[in-house]
C-alpha cells in the first residue's frame, strides 16, 4: 500500500468516526428507552383517540423533551466548566 493510499484511508476513517459521533448526539436519551409511544400507550389499555390516550402521548412527549433539555444543559455546563478550569482534567 502506498503512502498516499494509507493517508487517504486514515483521513476517511477519521471522518467516519467524527460523523458518527455527530449522528449519535441527537438520539433519544436512554432514560426514555426509545420505546414507541403508540405501543406503550396502547399497552396500557388505552384506546387510540381517547382523552387518556392523548394525555399518555403528551406526557411521554413532555418527558422526552425534558430529558433532552437536561442532557443538553449538562453538556453545556461541562463545556463551560472545561473552559473556566483549563488546569483541571
Amino acid at each position: 500500500m502506498s503512502l498516499a493510499t494509507a493517508s487517504r484511508l486514515l483521513i476517511a476513517a477519521g471522518l467516519a468516526i467524527a460523523l458518527s459521533a455527530c449522528a449519535a448526539r441527537y438520539q433519544t436519551p436512554t432514560a426514555m428507552g426509545g420505546d414507541d409511544d403508540d405501543a406503550v400507550c396502547q399497552g396500557r389499555g388505552l384506546a387510540v383517540g381517547s382523552p387518556e390516550y392523548v394525555a399518555c402521548r403528551k406526557d411521554r412527549d413532555v418527558q422526552r423533551n425534558a430529558a433532552l433539555a437536561r442532557s443538553d444543559r449538562r453538556q453545556r455546563d461541562l463545556g463551560e466548566y472545561m473552559l473556566n478550569h483549563p488546569d483541571r482534567p
